[in-house]
């Protein structure tokens, strides 16, 4: 199983990210999503939060679009 993300969309600060798991048995696999925002401290430090403000809903919004887009399309490809 690979340590890498399946693929990850971002807008500005705000990313989603998509894992791809395999469950306990190896026959089946799931995706797990990841929503985060990236700033710098005040020491000039990347840091990532869960919380949003009102001004990044609409780049989660779009971010989260496009992940749902891509695993849809995707499950009807496999």
């Amino acid at each position: 199983m690979s340590n890498h993300p399946e693929k990850k969309f971002v807008a500005g600060g705000i990313a989603v990210t998509i894992w791809k798991n395999t469950g306990k048995d190896e026959s089946k696999s799931y995706h797990s999503i990841v929503l985060e925002k990236r700033y710098k401290d005040k020491e000039g430090n990347w840091k990532s939060t869960n919380s949003l403000n009102s001004n990044d809903l609409p780049k989660a919004r779009l971010v989260l679009a496009k992940a749902y887009e891509y695993l849809m399309l995707k499950d009807n490809t496999e």
